[in-house]
């Protein structure tokens, strides 16, 4: 064969072999890209928030942008990139966050759009591109939600609780109310129906019951409102009418000793390991004692308050809750005392329940219907009870002597879920008892009170329609 045949052969076999190679190179896999935002496009700045791993090359390529009805929107483009945040999260992965003004999205209107995004990087020694291409669906809501306040004459002293029924479009929209810096969720209507729903109409799909509360230390101008967001960010508040009102709280001064040091002091740190304290000494104790009533109560306090998550959104209750049968009052909602040892004021709190004692041991029933969300000791509260009513109502049982009932069980008002007792701090046996909302501890005299029930909740469920039943007049 002569050189040039042999010559031609292996030009062949090269363009061949290139062109193999050429062909592979397009079939490697584009950018590894994972969206986190947006997820909905709302009426102010867009937010992009995008990961990018170019699979050990070069990122050549990235842009982000909406396609609704024919048009396209840009979000973002690398080759344009703005104020853009760049992470190098690893050697080839790259985290890009961007915020888009709302100009850049003239024209879009509200209604279903298509996030797509386009990444390529450099295969083959950046003689050719791969690329990817990313798309979802995503909703466009450029308007605010609306709120509607449906229900009349709300009534709230401080330390204590009241329900609000409004109207919240689009339903799917999280509402609550906000009062100062406290948020209580509202939840659909539907739930608070129960029993006497059966055979009636739907309940507005837009309708919802909020209970909240104006607490102890707050004051009684502050603001109360109405509040909503949609899934694309547009936040609404509304003012509703209500009247705030006042109340006289109790002072105490309670001296405390070493013995009751001696007494309460070490079951509680032998319960939480977490608190390692000396109790050698008198003065330990006393520290051990100011760290268990300030450091301790405000953790405890935490873990009730994180509890309210496990509400259901089903109101389980009906009518007041009972009060603890034959019992004497020692201790009002929110009574301030000042801790007095050797003569001077060693601490203050405000306990945020009401004391009730009857006979040592005795038998500690569900003030109403729910289930347990908690069983077990905690802390200050020694061992304690919470039991969930429904849409954000709890009830809480503390210093039990001994606990029957476990998490997850449905207990009957009046059923019993344990006996009285003196664990955590308690001087003595009694009952520490309150009424939570959203995880904030109210007056329980409220809940206790049947025409408070009927005028501040019922009343409002029959007049929204969302309970069969005769409006009671003012």
């Amino acid at each position: 064969m002569s050189f040039k045949a042999v010559a031609v052969a292996a030009l062949a076999l090269l363009l061949a072999g290139g062109g193999l190679v050429y062909y592979y190179a397009g079939q490697e896999p584009g950018p590894l890209v994972k969206v986190e935002k947006p997820a909905a496009i709302g009426g102010g700045p867009v937010a992009v928030d995008v990961t990018v791993d170019a699979v050990g090359t070069t990122l050549r390529r990235l842009d982000v942008s909406v396609e609704q009805q024919g048009r396209t929107f840009r979000l973002f483009s690398l080759d344009a990139p703005g104020n853009a945040r760049f992470v190098q999260e690893t050697a080839h992965r790259i985290r890009i966050t961007h915020e888009s003004p709302p100009g850049v999205l003239a024209g879009l209107r509200d209604g279903p759009a298509r996030l797509v995004v386009t990444a390529s990087r450099d295969v083959l020694y950046g003689v050719r591109r791969a690329e990817t291409v990313e798309a979802r669906d995503l909703a466009v809501r450029l308007t605010a939600p609306t709120l509607t306040v449906v229900s009349r004459h709300h009534y709230v002293s401080l330390g204590g609780a009241e329900m609000v029924v409004y109207r919240v479009s689009p339903p799917d929209s999280t509402s609550g109310v906000q009062a100062g810096a406290r948020y209580y969720p509202g939840y659909p209507a539907s739930g608070a129906a129960g029993p006497s729903a059966a055979g009636a109409p739907p309940v507005d799909a837009a309708l919802r019951v909020a209970f909240f509360g104006l607490l102890h230390d707050q004051d009684i101008t502050t603001p109360i409102r109405l509040v909503a967001r949609d899934s694309a960010g547009n936040a609404a508040s509304v003012d509703f009418a209500y009247r705030a009102m006042t109340s006289a709280f109790a002072r105490r001064r309670l001296p405390v000793t070493d013995a009751f040091f001696k007494k309460v002091v070490p079951p509680i740190l032998e319960a939480t390991p977490a608190l390692q304290l000396p109790t050698d000494t008198p003065e330990a104790r006393l520290e051990a004692f100011l760290r268990i009533n300030g450091d301790l109560r405000r953790a405890n306090d935490t873990q009730i308050e994180e509890l309210a998550r496990a509400t259901s959104p089903e109101k389980m209750w009906r009518g007041a809750f009972a009060r603890m049968g034959r019992a004497k009052s020692e201790a009002v909602f929110a009574d301030h005392r000042t801790y007095v040892y050797a003569g001077r004021d060693v601490d203050q709190q405000v306990h945020l329940g009401a004391d009730l004692a009857s006979t040592r041991g005795a038998a500690i029933t569900a003030s109403n219907t729910g289930h347990v969300v908690f069983a077990g000791f905690l802390g200050i509260y020694g061992n304690c009870v919470v039991i969930d009513h429904g849409m954000g109502v709890q009830s809480l049982y503390a210093h039990l002597s001994s606990v029957t009932v476990e998490v997850g069980d449905r207990i009957n008002r009046g059923e019993t879920i344990g006996r009285s007792g003196a664990t955590g701090l308690a001087g003595g046996d009694h009952l520490h008892f309150t009424i939570l909302v959203a995880g904030r501890p109210v007056n329980p005299l409220e809940w206790w009170d049947p025409h408070w029930i009927a005028d501040r909740i019922d009343r409002k469920l029959v007049e929204a329609g969302i309970v069969r039943g005769r409006p009671r007049g003012r």
